[in-house]
């Protein structure tokens, strides 16, 4: 499955809200700093539908607010 995730980094607090059917918004407390944002998101979405974090993969946007992501 596929995803798409706008994610802030830098947050006060960790969210994660479906805004619909594809479409996630994650706020992480990590700085987008060397990845550490991108492997909390990772596994934030992995507890969120139950699958290792090794399993959920960036497709698209690492380097950007806007995700597609892929969920096993």
């Amino acid at each position: 499955m596929h995803i798409k995730v706008h994610v802030t980094a830098g947050a006060k607090k960790e969210l994660l809200e479906r805004k619909n059917a594809d479409t996630y918004l994650v706020s992480v407390r990590e700085k987008s700093e060397r990845g550490m944002a991108n492997k909390r998101v990772c596994a934030l979405l992995a507890e969120y539908f139950g699958c290792s974090s090794e399993q959920v993969r960036i497709l698209s946007g690492g380097l950007k607010p806007h995700k597609i992501i892929f969920i096993p």
